[in-house]
């Protein structure tokens, strides 16, 4: 199959039938809850039930992912000995050292064949579901992904790429390892902003910390080789001078721009 046969097959939303309706939402709240999440540097000693960690975490799982890979794994650190050893790696700052819970939010880069199966998988239980789908998953995906053994065949596809963009739009990667990384990094960007907005809707904040030694933390949690630690997250109960000023943001011209 071409790579133009194969971009047509990509499902549309006419494919699927909508599941349910969507129920109202709040807006004021949603906003709320973005509006007032800061960075925690110091949490008071109130602890969090761990049904809002469990509900807060599989918040995170519900974050939009490139063709529901999900290549994000959240490892919350329990015990005291490894949460001291998670402090000590986040170089004891306070925000880690005074949280209620930790949370280290890790990407992966080699995970995506396992779960392009369990996709194919769930397909064979449903009934009616849309050709260009299973063709999305069999052909489409493998194609995106796939970079061969040292990355022979992402070479190839940057090859191709260039000379397919020369003439049309064409999607340009991932065509190496280092871009898979990045790849998979967006994903769990958006995990790690799905468990902090949750948690501030919950009454709770946290801090994600991008100060710390990923050897170290790696190497406590055993993550395997295509594994990449995003950023630890604390959480807890906002104390008193847990955030160190008022926030700061210049004007949105700077940042908004229109066309």
């Amino acid at each position: 199959m071409a790579i133009d046969d194969i971009l047509k097959s990509v499902p549309d939303a006419k494919s699927f039938a909508p599941i349910k309706p969507l129920p109202e939402i709040d807006a004021e709240e949603v906003f709320k809850a973005i509006e007032t999440r800061r960075s925690v540097r110091v949490f008071t000693e109130d602890k969090i039930a761990e049904s809002v960690m469990r509900r807060c975490l599989k918040a995170a799982t519900l974050a939009p992912n490139s063709s529901n890979m999900q290549p994000w794994e959240m490892h919350w650190v329990r015990t005291t000995e490894k949460k001291a050893l998670l402090i000590e790696a986040c170089l004891g700052q306070p925000t880690a050292k005074s949280a209620a819970e930790l949370v280290v939010f890790v990407a992966r880069t080699r995970t995506w064949p396992a779960m392009r199966k369990r996709m194919l998988a769930h397909f064979s239980t449903q009934t009616n579901v849309p050709k260009s789908a299973l063709q999305y998953y069999e052909k489409l995906v493998p194609l995106a992904l796939e970079q061969g053994p040292f990355g022979i065949f992402g070479l190839g596809k940057k090859v191709g790429i260039f000379f397919m963009g020369l003439f049309k739009a064409t999607p340009r990667g991932p065509t190496s390892q280092n871009q898979m990384l990045i790849w998979a990094n967006k994903t769990v960007s958006l995990a790690c902003e799905n468990y902090m907005i949750a948690m501030r809707a919950s009454g709770f904040d946290t801090c994600p910390m991008e100060g710390f030694d990923e050897v170290r933390v790696s190497k406590l949690l055993n993550l395997p080789s295509d594994a990449s630690v995003v950023m630890v997250i604390s959480a807890g109960k906002r104390a008193p001078n847990g955030v160190y000023g008022p926030q700061i943001r210049f004007e949105d011209s700077l940042f908004i721009k229109e066309h």
